[in-house]
C-alpha cells in the first residue's frame, strides 16, 4: 500500500513539473492589424443626377407643303437608308398646276415668237425708211416684253415642279424611325411633325443641372451614367453641351453628355443616372485615410499609428487626430498624421497605446 502511494506521488510530481514548464514556454499571442500607408490625394465631391437618354442625332421630319397623306411606308422601328420614301402627298393639285405652268409657258413661246418677228418686220421697214422710229421702238419693247414673260412662266414652271417634289418626302440621312405622328388621308401643313428619325453613332443622355452645380460643370468632363434598363453596369460620358439659360419653368441648366460606348442596347427614352465627380478648389492634395481606421472616446478622435518591429510584428502608438471633409476616397485627416505613415486598418477598437502586434499583409485575413 505504502508502495502505491509513493507512486502515485512521484507521477503527480512529474505532471505538475512538465504543466510549469509549459507554462513558462506559452507567450501571450499577439493580435493582428493591418494597414495602409498614408498618402494624400484630391478632395473630390460626387453627386448623382436623373437623365434621360437620347440618340445622337434626332430629326423631326416633315413635308415643305401641305396635302393629304397618301401613303405611310415606314412605321414605327423601321430602319431606313438615305434616300429611301418615307411618306408620299397626293400629288393631284401639284400636278395640276405643273400642266397649267406648261401651258402658259407653251403660250408665251408662241407670243415671243410672235413679237420676235414683227420686229424683225419692222426693223427691215424701218432701215428702207418705210416705218418711223417710233413704230421700230414699239415693236422692240413687245419682244422684249414677251421674252420676260417667257422667263417669269419658266420660272413658276420650276417652281411648280419643286412643289411636286415636295410632295415625297425622303430620308435624309440613315437611321431608324421613332415615331410616326400622322395617318393615311389625314391632311397636314407643311412643317407639321411626320415622324421622328433617330440616328447618329453614340447616344447623348440630357441632364438637368441644378443652379448651384451649373458653374462646376465645363465641355468635356467626364460623368459615370447607369441606366435603370441596364443594372449593374456603368457607361462613360462626355460633357459637349453646357445651357447658359434654365429651360420653360424650370431652375435648371440643360446639359448634354456623349456616351463614348455606343452599345446597341442603349435605346432612346431610357432612364439614366449620371454621377459628376468635382474637385474640390483651393488647394494642394490632402490626407484621407479608411473611416475604419478612424475612432472616438471620450478624448476625441484618434488612429493608430503603426511602427514595424519585425518582419511580422510591430508596435502601435495612439495618435489623436482632427478630421475634416469626408469624401469617396476616406476621411480627410487636417491634424495628426503625416504622408508615408502606416495606420491601422482592422482591429482598431480592440487595440491600446504601446500594445505588441502581429502585422498582416494586405493579403491575409485578419481574426
Amino acid at each position: 500500500m505504502s508502495h502505491w502511494r509513493t507512486g502515485s506521488v512521484l507521477v503527480l510530481a512529474l505532471m505538475g513539473a512538465a504543466c510549469g514548464d509549459d507554462a513558462e514556454e506559452a507567450a501571450p499571442a499577439l493580435r493582428p492589424v493591418r494597414y495602409e500607408r498614408v498618402a494624400t490625394d484630391s478632395l473630390s465631391i460626387s453627386r448623382s443626377l436623373a437623365a434621360v437618354v437620347r440618340a445622337g442625332v434626332e430629326s423631326r421630319l416633315s413635308f415643305r407643303v401641305g396635302g393629304s397623306i397618301e401613303r405611310l411606308d415606314v412605321v414605327v422601328g423601321s430602319s431606313v437608308r438615305r434616300g429611301q420614301i418615307l411618306a408620299r402627298l397626293d400629288p393631284t393639285d401639284f400636278e395640276l398646276r405643273v400642266e397649267e405652268a406648261k401651258a402658259a409657258l407653251a403660250q408665251a413661246q408662241a407670243s415671243l415668237r410672235r413679237t420676235e418677228a414683227d420686229f424683225d418686220r419692222v426693223r427691215a421697214l424701218y432701215e428702207n425708211n418705210n416705218a418711223s422710229k417710233a413704230e421700230l421702238d414699239a415693236a422692240r419693247a413687245s419682244a422684249e416684253s414677251s421674252e420676260a414673260q417667257v422667263d417669269a412662266i419658266t420660272k413658276q414652271l420650276e417652281q411648280a415642279n419643286q412643289q411636286l417634289g415636295y410632295t415625297v418626302l425622303l430620308a435624309p440621312t440613315d437611321g431608324a424611325i421613332a415615331s410616326v405622328e400622322v395617318e393615311v388621308n389625314e391632311n397636314v401643313q407643311g412643317g407639321d411633325e411626320v415622324c421622328l428619325l433617330i440616328s447618329g453613332g453614340s447616344p447623348e443622355v440630357v441632364i438637368p443641372v441644378p443652379e448651384v452645380m451649373i458653374g462646376s460643370v465645363r465641355p468635356g468632363q467626364r460623368v459615370s451614367v447607369a441606366l435603370d434598363a441596364l443594372p449593374g453596369e456603368a457607361f462613360e460620358a462626355e460633357v459637349t453641351e453646357v445651357g447658359v439659360a434654365v429651360t420653360g419653368a424650370s431652375t435648371t441648366y440643360p446639359v448634354t453628355a456623349r456616351l463614348l460606348d455606343s452599345n446597341i442596347r442603349i435605346r432612346a427614352g431610357m432612364a439614366a443616372e449620371t454621377t459628376f465627380k468635382f474637385e474640390q478648389e483651393g488647394g494642394d492634395d490632402r490626407i484621407f485615410v479608411p473611416g475604419v481606421s478612424v475612432g472616438e472616446d471620450r478624448d476625441g478622435r484618434y488612429v493608430f499609428v503603426l511602427d514595424r518591429t519585425g518582419e511580422r510584428e510591430g508596435l502601435v502608438r495612439r495618435r489623436g487626430v482632427t478630421i475634416g471633409a469626408t469624401s469617396e476616397t476616406g476621411i480627410e485627416i487636417l491634424e495628426g498624421l503625416s504622408e508615408d505613415e502606416l495606420v491601422v486598418t482592422a482591429g482598431v477598437r480592440r487595440l491600446t497605446d504601446g500594445m505588441r502586434v502581429a502585422v498582416l499583409e494586405s493579403d491575409e485575413v485578419g481574426g
